[in-house]
């Protein structure tokens, strides 16, 4: 769309929760403003490789060297971030003389970005800080550097949240890595910045969003303030994320995704469930889209926690404007990915029977499967992803 940037002023907003968030059309050039105020000087800008070679890049980097910010750039990040990755940028802040991190990509690069934030100053190793117990109390605090993040998908939600997912290569297993203050000081969420995705990418990290929002609400956790935006969230999803994907210069969808998308970070801070916790083991033996993967595996699970969850998705049906309940609720979810041209089977993953003990084993192990509503282990998840490979909800 063409329209100028003030036609978009009714969707622009500075928010305080659960960081400094400039949201708005054009508000990428406030990116140096945003950097000082978080204290940075000497910023390390961190984004995956495809997007380094990209004109928004190019922009970003003229935006830090116009006013008088000496940046590099670091782009060394797989799809799934892996621990070598991490290890690298952390080389590069160091040897750089870095004193922050912009974070600009979809959720592997602001993944990889907070990351090597929290870990270069740090002389333990990053696995040492993995989502346990009171593992993250390991951490200098003190020695964290300052994060500006700026998303280029409407999916993760990572720009918001105060962990990072990375791939431990030697047992293949995606590990959670989280400290309080690996929360971005500042968050630049400007619409126009997503407009180029393309629309399989686009559906695919909307359908991420989703799952977030969904597994959120429908946790056991007691959380109510996570219930109410989770489900905010989803209705943004139902009614932007088609008009996102037909018309990707469409701003105004494009504003909403990406209000979406940080909602389901914020939501899921009470929990998620098997969805993630299958999709977990299959995007780190396979290197698959994460939102591309929880989207196959939406609807299985969805008619798996049934017994738990059909009175509140009753409840989100009828938020939703959608008739007859959870059948309902399940109905559009599966209307919603045949739309997207999302594979409806879990074969078009690449998964192989032949390794479903093991995928089920890692994602038994998963964390986010103690947040499922209905409980599972291992047997339970073997026998989801064996629905998942038949097509058969």
């Amino acid at each position: 769309m063409s329209a100028p940037a003030d036609a978009y002023r009714h969707l622009r907003a500075n928010w305080s929760y659960p960081t400094a968030v400039r949201f708005g059309v054009g508000r990428l050039k406030e990116l140096a403003g945003a950097c000082r105020a978080a204290g940075i000087a000497r910023p390390l800008v961190v984004t995956d490789p495809g997007l380094a070679k990209l004109p928004l890049l190019a922009q970003v980097m003229d935006l830090l060297k116009e006013a008088g910010l000496p940046a590099a750039l670091f782009s060394q990040i797989k799809p799934n971030p892996e621990g070598r990755n991490i290890d690298d940028g952390v080389a590069a802040f160091r040897s750089g003389g870095h004193d922050g991190v912009v974070a600009i990509g979809g959720g592997s690069a602001l993944d990889a970005g907070k990351a090597i934030a929290f870990q270069a100053g740090q002389t333990r190793p990053l696995w040492d800080f993995e989502d346990i117990g009171d593992w993250w109390t390991r951490a200098d605090a003190a020695a964290i550097a300052p994060i500006v993040a700026v998303p280029t998908t409407a999916g993760t939600g990572s720009e918001v949240g105060r962990a990072s997912v990375v791939t431990h290569e030697p047992t293949r297993t995606k590990k959670i890595i989280f400290h309080p203050k690996m929360l971005p000081a500042i968050v630049i969420a400007d619409p126009a910045v997503t407009a180029g995705l393309p629309a399989n990418i686009t559906a695919w990290t909307g359908m991420d969003a989703l799952a977030h929002n969904l597994e959120a609400y429908s946790s056991t956790y007691h959380h109510p303030l996570g219930d109410g935006i989770a489900v905010e969230g989803m209705r943004l999803v139902k009614e932007w994320l088609p008009r996102a994907v037909a018309d990707g210069s469409d701003l105004e969808a494009r504003a909403h995704m990406l209000a979406a998308a940080s909602m389901g970070a914020i939501a899921f801070q009470k929990g998620l469930g098997a969805i993630h916790a299958l999709s977990h083991p299959v995007g780190a033996v396979y290197d698959t889209h994460h939102g591309l993967t929880n989207a196959v595996f939406m609807p299985y699970v969805l008619a798996f926690n049934r017994p738990a969850v059909a009175a509140k998705l009753d409840r989100a049906a009828a938020y939703l404007g959608l008739e007859g309940g959870f059948d309902g609720f399940l109905a559009w979810v599966l209307e919603l990915r045949a739309q997207l041209n999302i594979p409806h089977a879990a074969g078009a993953l690449g998964i192989e029977p032949a390794r479903l003990d093991m995928l089920a084993e890692m994602a038994a192990a998963d964390p986010t499967a103690g947040g499922n509503p209905v409980k599972v282990g291992a047997a339970e998840l073997r026998g989801l992803y064996e629905r998942a490979l038949a097509g058969t909800v």
